[in-house]
């Protein structure tokens, strides 16, 4: 959750042209999604974490107002607690859903591209291009890693690896790669 959360701020800079790292800072973001924990945990629900989907909303639509926000997340409540406006939502097909989905999920993943071409990131060095395809690779794929009791999920593993790819692997200069 906390690597996915850095992402999705990484991301959310870029859109908004605004550093959520400074202000409100990364502690206070991770304190709020630990508050959102506990009270999903007080009130039954299940773990929550920051969601990509909204990254994608705001891509697309461009509005990025607290209180837009805020608003949809009552919207989101009082959705949870009216059956009738529930059944609404379910009304919609399966396809249009899915697609929705599949626009949003893509943005999020064009935005991760964004930063990499905003860092000019060097693809052309072998380093960079082995732990950029390892990362996507077990990422997207849904690779899933476990030991026992211990699990890390697709993008814990991703990270993991793509942190430990970039300590192993040596950097070497242009002319040692031609």
């Amino acid at each position: 959750t906390m690597t996915e959360h850095i992402g999705h701020l990484m991301v959310l800079n870029k859109l908004t042209k605004r550093n959520f790292f400074e202000e409100p800072g990364l502690n206070r973001t991770l304190m709020g999604d630990g508050f959102a924990q506990i009270v999903a945990g007080f009130v039954g629900g299940p773990p929550v974490t920051s969601y990509g989907e909204n990254i994608g909303v705001l891509a697309i639509t461009r509005v990025h107002s607290v209180f837009v926000i805020g608003g949809a997340a009552a919207l989101a409540i009082i959705l949870g607690f009216v059956g009738k406006l529930s059944a609404l939502i379910l009304s919609i097909p399966g396809p249009v859903i899915s697609g929705i989905s599949f626009l949003l999920f893509g943005v999020i993943a064009a935005s991760g591209l964004k930063i990499l071409i905003d860092n000019n990131i060097d693809f052309d060095r072998k380093k960079n291009l082995i732990i950029a395809s390892v990362i996507l690779v077990v990422g997207i794929g849904g690779l899933v890693f476990t030991v026992g009791t211990f699990t890390l999920s697709a993008m814990a593993l991703a990270t993991v690896l793509g942190i430990f790819l970039n300590l192993v692997l040596p950097e070497t200069s242009r002319s040692e790669e031609q």
